[in-house]
């Protein structure tokens, strides 16, 4: 049910980005490196909570998880009072936000499976200028996007960069990529390895339980073969001396 929800959030926007012809990177996430999780919520509570909520993601549940003491977590991670039982939800009013940005922000905590790792990673870094929208920017994966750049100040501000191209025995000007100023806290690697994290905290909180999931499936087969090896041994057994 929370994944459908989620889903028809996101609805508009999936339909919008199916339009995009931009190869998706692959993050090379890994849900059992703690470090790299433990610094992605940490991006996330700093730059995106203030707008996207995770309301069926509880903090408790996150430190758990993620090996952060609770004394630590409230004092680093949660910044509005709230008790470690509670969901990460924020204060925005839902009526200030839909006429701030045109729609409530998404829920995000589905929205790495609705999304994909893929999908997160490469829409994280391709933000550029586009003074013709209301935020001053756009995404190359998610055009006309409606939300600001908010890690511009770790990225730095990124522009299109453009080459001429023989178009029908025309020279036209065309998109050739990124390029950017400079001008951000991390290097391009730095921030590569921050998006990084972020998109693995954002898988993360899309299935908790991935992990011991996935655990239980490898003894279940285990069991499995291991049990169908007796039950051959034992049919020969019993069939031994029938003709």
């Amino acid at each position: 049910m929370k994944r459908w929800i989620a889903l028809l959030i996101l609805l508009p926007g999936l339909a919008v980005a199916a339009g995009s012809k931009v190869a998706l990177q692959d993050p090379n996430i890994d849900l059992t490196d703690k470090a790299s999780l433990q610094r992605g919520a940490q991006t996330f509570m700093n730059y995106c909570l203030g707008c996207h909520q995770m309301q069926y993601q509880r903090y408790q549940r996150m430190f758990n998880d993620l090996g952060i003491p609770e004394d630590l977590g409230q004092k680093y991670l949660q910044f509005t009072g709230e008790s470690v039982s509670d969901y990460m939800t924020n204060t925005m009013p839902a009526e200030d936000s839909a006429q701030w940005f045109g729609a409530p922000p998404p829920d995000l905590t589905l929205v790495a499976r609705v999304r994909g790792p893929e999908w997160l990673y490469t829409y994280f870094k391709t933000f550029y200028v586009d003074e013709s929208k209301i935020f001053g920017v756009n995404n190359l994966v998610f055009p006309n996007v409606g939300m600001p750049h908010v890690l511009e100040p770790l990225q730095g501000t990124p522009r299109l960069a453009y080459e001429e191209k023989m178009v029908d025995g025309e020279l036209v000007m065309r998109p050739a990529g990124l390029t950017n100023d400079g001008n951000g806290r991390l290097s391009e690697d730095e921030y590569n390895d921050t998006i990084r994290d972020l998109v693995n905290f954002l898988e993360y909180t899309g299935e908790p339980t991935r992990l011991k999931s996935e655990a239980i499936g490898r003894g279940v087969l285990i069991f499995i073969v291991i049990f169908f090896v007796f039950a051959l041994l034992l049919k020969k057994e019993y069939w031994r001396n029938v003709k």
